[in-house]
């Protein structure tokens, strides 16, 4: 009779169907959509598109001779480089340590994990604070230590570092999390036997908590580099409009900028575009590298 039970599998698609529509109104159809609409005429939001661009892929060939493009794809891959480094290299770390301790372990995740729940808007708007050229905490702190000249943290050479480092220590306690829960399914029994055969904590860390990590590595880079494409709110908060200069436009900003700034609808769609294709091949490229691994 249980056997009977799983081999019809009618009532499943029963539930699966809601969901498979919701998907497809909601997801597919958008997508497909905007991919359509990145070769039309399309120049405010919200209209029905009238005609194809002459050429059809016009947005695209602007694409290749907009400079701004390119810096949007240059400081993007850059921030998936501090997200790799940053957010999952300090992750790995703070998970290491956190494991080895034997007290106050949920204290260190609980503020770990904190600043994943407070807004990225409210957090840019601290960190704009922060980062004020007059009577901002960071000036005020070298100033303090004996620094007298005050630093433009926004201005053009530093901007991006400034943008960056928000970002970086806003996510690092989502990885933390992935991180201590892999560690904590690895078993107890083979800690012990290392400890008995005479290995260190430093080479346990090594010999096993990184190899038996390594899938859940490969998991949260993953996550990361395609995160990292879907920036927007807390850079569009502190750097409006690329400023300055236009110079810190992450793909997610300018693809905004160009949609709702500019009323450039049918180019913000070929950017779009452009960002589900750079996802799915940095994707590619990350899941190449970091290879998961049967054990």
């Amino acid at each position: 009779m249980g056997a009977n039970i799983y081999r019809n599998k009618k009532p499943a698609l029963v539930f699966l169907f809601p969901a498979f529509l919701f998907m497809a109104v909601l997801l597919y159809y958008p997508f497909f959509k905007n991919i359509l609409n990145s070769f039309m005429h399309l120049k405010q939001l919200g209209a029905a598109a009238t005609k194809f661009n002459t050429p059809w892929y016009a947005n695209y060939e602007e694409m290749l001779h907009d400079p701004h493009v390119w810096t949007s794809v240059k400081n993007t891959i850059l921030m998936m480089l501090v997200t790799l480094v940053g957010q999952v290299g300090i992750a790995i770390v703070l998970a290491l340590m956190v494991d080895n301790i034997s007290r106050g372990k949920q204290f260190f995740r609980t503020v770990f994990f904190f600043p994943i729940v407070i807004s990225a808007t409210a957090l840019g708007l601290m960190f704009n604070l922060i980062f004020l050229y007059d009577k901002g905490m960071v000036n005020q702190l070298l100033q303090a230590l004996g620094k007298q000249k005050l630093t433009d943290w926004k201005a053009e050479g530093i901007a991006l570092v400034t943008m960056m480092a928000p970002v970086m220590w806003q996510y690092v306690g989502f990885y933390f999390v992935i991180l201590v829960t892999g560690l904590n399914n690895i078993s107890d029994e083979l800690y012990e036997a290392a400890r008995i055969d005479g290995a260190t904590t430093l080479q346990r860390v090594r010999y096993l908590s990184i190899p038996l990590l390594h899938n859940v590595i490969c998991t949260c880079s993953i996550l990361a580099v395609t995160g990292a494409l879907k920036v927007f709110d807390l850079p569009w908060v502190m750097f409006p409009k690329g400023m300055p200069l236009k110079t810190t436009f992450l793909t997610g900003t300018y693809m905004y900028y160009q949609t709702m700034e500019t009323k450039n609808v049918d180019y913000g769609a070929a950017l779009a575009v452009l960002i589900v294709v750079l996802g799915v091949v940095l994707a590619k490229v990350v899941n190449a590298v970091f290879k998961e691994k049967d054990y």
